[in-house]
């Protein structure tokens, strides 16, 4: 999970994020047989996965070269082949999902109990209150926030080591089915040498650029919005909790009062995310509709020049789009590295408050 503690974040942040890794390795070193046993099973189901999703991009090349030949045989032989394919395809994600969900639930539960038997040990759910900024409503941190935080990393840790070794894969095909290009200027005839790889580079490049530039305020926002809630909700108890009192209507007014204010500042971070993510969404969702043109528009000068056929057009189209999906992780992921990031972090204030708590109650009597 290092990828976690550098991607994206300052020297400042990782810092910030260092308690919550912390506690992660604590938990998993007393259940390391168990942790390597579900990492390579997950790894291995990535492995299979890329294996048939290379088997079915040859079988796109081949069906689309005999539809080009009229071949009736041939085309009836590829359409068996899929089934099979399209079979293992589907039972390998199916295996995928347990596998990943088996994992967030180990996680959660050891990370749960570890951090609810140092804030209950020595009555410290007492003294938390107030002991420092971000360790506001711990129940919640404690329910939701630990839920994301370990649920994030499993989905997107083996869909960068999926993406990263399909990039290293259909760069292959890339380079070698597609080829190179010759473009004339000036009467000059320039050969460029794997043009796809180039141009697949340079387009994920652009798009994941500007997905940064524009969701860089996204992590902060889901945090204060995530806060927000958390406060609303404390109100909201608080309130009740006052119900049962027989002076509770002296105060009533103020806590209407409370959870009215509490509840404004929950829907105006939620219209402050709403910019948030239409701004993504535009990166995002036009990346989702361009990829494939610039594929095609790349590809078919060598089809109508007839130095390539039909079947290995579609085949290099496919490729490149999911050569850009691979390489385009942080586009497709950001919210979800967004979500991610603000959990943890507010995991880590909570349990950075919990370690100081503890320092304090073995430090020597002066």
């Amino acid at each position: 999970m290092r990828l976690f503690r550098q991607i994206g974040l300052t020297l400042e942040q990782r810092a910030e994020l260092e308690p919550f890794w912390r506690s992660t390795r604590q938990v998993w070193r007393a259940r390391r047989p168990a942790v390597i046993a579900l990492g390579g099973f997950l790894i291995g189901i990535v492995l299979l996965q890329l294996l048939v999703q290379v088997l079915l991009n040859l079988w796109n090349r081949n069906f689309f070269d005999a539809l080009e030949r009229r071949d009736a045989h041939t085309l009836w032989v590829q359409i068996q082949l899929f089934a099979p394919l399209a079979a293992l395809s589907i039972l390998l994600a199916a295996t995928s999902v347990w596998g990943r969900m088996t994992a967030q639930r180990g996680w959660r539960e050891a990370l749960t109990r570890h951090v609810i038997a140092r804030w209950m040990a020595n009555n410290r759910y007492l003294q938390l209150n107030g002991l420092m900024r971000g360790t506001e409503n711990p129940e919640y941190r404690i329910a939701v926030d630990i839920r994301v935080s370990t649920d994030a990393p499993v989905d997107l840790a083996l869909a960068f080591f999926s993406s990263l070794i399909t990039a290293v894969t259909f760069f292959g095909v890339l380079w070698t089915v597609g080829g190179s290009i010759d473009i004339t200027l000036f009467g000059l005839t320039l050969t460029i040498p794997g043009y796809l790889v180039i141009g697949v580079i340079l387009y994920s490049t652009m798009m994941s650029g500007l997905m940064t530039v524009v969701g860089h305020h996204l992590a902060s926002v889901i945090e204060r919005l995530n806060q927000s809630e958390a406060e609303f909700r404390a109100a909201a108890d608080a309130f009740r909790g006052e119900q049962g009192n027989h002076d509770s209507h002296v105060v009533n007014g103020e806590k209407r009062s409370e959870m009215s204010l509490k509840l404004q500042a929950v829907l105006l971070w939620w219209r402050e995310l709403c910019w948030q993510l239409m701004r993504t969404t535009l990166i995002s969702h036009g990346n989702s509709l361009s990829a494939p043109v610039v594929a095609w528009v790349l590809c078919v000068p060598k089809y109508l020049s007839g130095a390539m056929s039909l079947g290995e057009l579609t085949q290099t189209a496919a490729a490149f789009v999911t050569v850009q999906s691979a390489f385009n992780w942080l586009v497709d992921n950001y919210q979800r590295l967004a979500d991610w990031r603000s959990s943890a972090h507010r995991v880590s204030t909570l349990v950075a408050a919990l370690e100081d708590l503890e320092a304090k109650e073995t430090a020597p009597i002066a």
